[in-house]
């Protein structure tokens, strides 16, 4: 009985480093859900060598500027804010509010030594004449709508001032209110997600490794996740989470498969269990998305809404799966033990 307390306090405890490593790689206010799609419907005068978009609904603002070409973007406060020289080079102006403002989707402070009024102190940023940044001027810059309005409404209309090759150009964007998703996917993802765990209850009846049960949403997990991930570029600060904890969960469910793992029930339980809780919790980070208008990423939406619930149900199955296993495993000693306590 020792032995094996000390087995599931092991047990537990890689559980709870795997669970808590995800949490020192995250960065901070990416992209998340929004019920707003910002659009740029007009560049005056139309000027080549610039292309703009709008990223995660309404998050980012990205500017690619071609080889040759000098754009400096304007803050709000008609300071030199970001710098893209000719050889791609991007840079950011250190003593400029706005590069503090937009730390954050809806502002922050700015230390006092920020200035607009002097001389620039850039630093490099970027090599490839691309970058992202929150612009609150591309985004409403309050988590409600504005009263009076509904779906479907307008509701910013604004300019981002650019100054390419010394000539001024302004860049026009327009943000509106979309509609609430549909909810079948949600509905589709619950009977999937149950489907799973109940494929772990008849693995359970027939004998069967009930951590097979964990790898289909764990795959599915992974690929909405990392799909989400390679959606946003580096700078906007897409979360590790979003594709790590899937690849834990299945981590945690293949070694629960390993055969000498399996042979013991005490470990294979916790790190099914393991994985339940891996796979709850990337889920539940992800609710915000279920009715959101937008989900920030290049994956159909209805994908992403759909496996983020069917993971939800699967994996809390999974950890009941992983718990009755555990209850299971302490009250009928598995046969190897039995046999070494004999000797």
């Amino acid at each position: 009985m020792t032995r094996r307390a000390a087995k599931l306090t092991a047990g537990v405890l890689v559980a709870l480093v795997l669970t808590l490593i995800p949490a020192g790689v995250v960065r901070a206010d990416p992209a998340g859900p929004t019920d707003y799609r910002s659009e740029i419907i007009g560049i005056d005068p139309p000027t080549p060598g610039i292309s703009l978009a709008i990223l995660g609904g309404d998050s980012f603002v990205e500017l690619r500027v071609d080889t040759g070409v000098e754009v400096t973007v304007i803050g709000y406060r008609g300071e030199p804010y970001l710098l893209f020289e000719p050889d791609g080079t991007v840079l950011e102006n250190t003593l400029s509010p706005t590069t503090y403002l937009n730390a954050e989707r809806y502002g922050t402070d700015f230390p006092e030594f920020a200035d607009p009024d002097a001389d620039p102190e850039w630093r490099e940023i970027g090599t490839a004449g691309r970058w992202s940044w929150h612009d609150h001027r591309a985004h409403l810059m309050q988590p409600v709508p504005p009263f009076g309005t509904q779906p479907g409404d307008r509701i910013l209309e604004s300019v981002v001032p650019l100054v390419v090759d010394g000539a001024e150009v302004d860049v026009t964007v327009i943000s509106t209110w979309q509609p609430e998703p549909s909810s079948v996917p949600i509905w589709i993802g619950g009977v999937l997600g149950l489907l799973a765990g109940l494929g772990g209850v008849l693995l359970i009846m027939r004998g069967g490794p009930i951590a097979a049960a964990a790898l289909v949403p764990a795959a599915f997990g992974l690929i909405a996740g990392a799909w989400q991930y390679s959606s946003l570029p580096a700078e906007t600060g897409p979360k590790l989470t979003w594709w790590l904890l899937p690849i834990l969960a299945g981590v945690a469910a293949m070694c629960a498969l390993v055969p000498f793992v399996r042979r013991d029930r005490t470990i294979a339980s916790v790190l099914v269990g393991l994985a339940g809780i891996l796979l709850t919790g990337w889920a539940w980070m992800r609710l915000d998305g279920l009715t959101a208008a937008i989900v920030p990423t290049n994956a159909p939406n209805w994908f992403d809404r759909g496996t983020t619930v069917a993971v939800l149900v699967a994996g809390f199955l999974v950890v009941i799966l992983g718990a009755w296993e555990l209850i299971g495993s302490t009250q009928r000693p598995d046969k190897r033990e039995h046999n070494s306590s004999d000797q």
